[in-house]
């Protein structure tokens, strides 16, 4: 199938309610509105599909660059696929989820995370720490670097309150995930989620919260899961 007939089964399974949802979530025009589980049974269907990916990004329209996402074959993603993802997000949805999971799955993730998060550009810095977030999530521990991800959460309580408001959620995030997934640090993170306290972030008119990094690490602790990887950052 062409980016151009899948659009047209987009358009098919469009929902003005869910436009409304997603529209007040921040997601700008152009926008269908159609749910997350009806994309994902397109990708069910498709499966990978790099270049049919890369095309669905390029149409620039919210839904179809979501399901870009879903159906990018993240290991032929190249640095210049994903710099060029990255310039074209529009949204906290895409530089936060789409964009971050095909990073971090690519051969390049890790390298362009840490090029990212120096970016005075908020949606980038966004991709970098959400992609750093899915990276630690689904690398076993012996295939990070563990230095360089303990002077990433020594750096969070310095900055974080400087922040914009969306790398302030990112690099909160980001604390969680390495407290969640990375046994070594966990310890560490625990104490950084300590340090920083609450973390304030404008979510516009919507019942959005921004989640307490010490409560969910020691929720995780408590349940003996702590370094339990995920087998993908997609969801």
């Amino acid at each position: 199938m062409t980016a151009a007939e899948i659009v047209e089964e987009l358009k098919s399974l469009s929902s003005a309610s869910i436009k409304k949802v997603l529209l007040k979530h921040g997601i700008p025009e152009p926008l269908l509105g159609v749910k997350v589980e009806d994309l994902k049974k397109i990708q069910k269907r498709i499966k990978k599909d790099y270049q049919l990916a890369l095309d669905l990004y390029d149409t620039g329209i919210y839904d179809a660059m979501y399901l870009a996402g879903l159906i990018a074959d993240d290991r032929q993603m190249t640095i210049q696929d994903l710099q060029h993802w990255v310039e074209r997000t529009t949204c906290q949805a895409l530089c936060g989820f789409t964009v971050a999971w095909v990073a971090a799955e690519s051969l390049h993730g890790w390298d362009l995370a840490r090029e990212w998060i120096e970016s005075k550009k908020e949606s980038t810095a966004v991709t970098g720490w959400a992609t750093l977030s899915s990276l630690v999530a689904i690398k076993d521990d012996a295939d990070l670097d563990l230095a360089a991800l303990k002077h990433l959460l020594l750096r969070v309580p310095k900055t974080l309150h400087q922040a914009p408001n969306g790398v302030r959620y990112a690099m909160n995030n980001f604390v969680i995930a390495v407290g969640t997934y990375v046994q070594p640090l966990s310890d560490l993170a625990l104490q950084t989620a300590q340090t920083m306290g609450e973390v304030a972030v404008d979510f516009g008119d919507t019942a959005c919260q921004v989640p307490s990094a010490v409560a969910h690490i020691e929720k995780v602790r408590k349940k003996g899961t702590v370094g339990r990887k995920r087998k993908t950052a997609k969801c």
